[in-house]
């Protein structure tokens, strides 16, 4: 490689602050690809969790039983676990033979937190991966912005001027801008996808919790009064709750 674009060379050449920006930056990248392999991997094992509990939920198994398997389950997450928020509630709140409007107001509103919930966790680190993408690039700038005007103040003492004199000043420099583009194109770039497949498993949740929220309303009246006549027997009162709540909305 020649001389004049030997990176190792202008690195180590360049100023104290232009390696620290550049320092910065390459901590930047790496965190950015960590992020990147880890939402990769989050939102992979969500979207296949939702599906195995969504095959699951409308096997026609009943409600009782899922309820059952699931609260066994060591580490609930996803669906399953918006599950069990809601239906918990649901029982509750029949088994204190609440008024229908409000056992169905109880049961979204818990919905909604557990939704919340997960996706608050399903989406931890895309703010990062938003602010690498956008204050890169203003990082490298500043270095480059730097390193140019150290270049063009060792002009001064330089009798001759001449291109080979502020060449090497000003490559090293523009080395820092060339690092923030690095950094913050995968981000940004990362950022817009898993955005999108976050926000499509948050809408494939919100369905399924309308679903949900959809059988317990046709349902309430009659689970309210199996609930309410096995409330001194909370496996019989759960059980019963769930024998009209078996079959799946078409």
């Amino acid at each position: 490689m020649p001389e004049s674009i030997n990176l190792i060379s202008l690195i180590t050449q360049a100023s104290l602050l232009v390696q620290i920006v550049m320092g910065l930056l390459l901590l930047a990248s790496l965190l950015c690809w960590i992020l990147i392999f880890r939402l990769s991997a989050r939102l992979g094992t969500a979207k296949s969790h939702d599906a195995q509990f969504e095959s699951w939920f409308w096997s026609g198994e009943d409600l009782a039983k899922l309820y059952q398997g699931v609260q066994n389950l060591p580490d609930r997450q996803g669906l399953a676990n918006i599950f069990y928020v809601g239906f918990s509630e649901f029982l509750r709140m029949t088994k204190k033979r609440q008024s229908k409007e409000q056992i169905i107001e109880g049961v979204e509103r818990k919905l909604r937190v557990g939704l919340g919930r997960q996706q608050q966790a399903l989406e931890s680190g895309l703010a990062v991966l938003a602010s690498i993408g956008s204050v890169s690039p203003y990082i490298g700038l500043f270095g480059t912005v730097w390193g140019i005007m150290n270049a063009f103040l060792g002009l001064s003492q330089v009798e001759q001027v001449s291109l080979s004199a502020v060449a090497p000043g000003i490559a090293e420099a523009l080395i820092a801008t060339a690092m923030g583009l690095f950094a913050a194109i995968p981000a940004v770039l990362a950022y817009n996808h898993f955005t999108a497949k976050a926000a499509n498993l948050y809408d494939s949740r919100a369905l399924f919790c309308d679903e949900m929220t959809g059988m317990l309303l046709r349902e309430t009246h009659e689970t309210t009064g199996n609930v309410g006549n096995n409330a001194q027997n909370p496996q019989a009162g759960l059980a019963a709750s769930a024998q009209n709540i078996r079959s799946p909305l078409i």
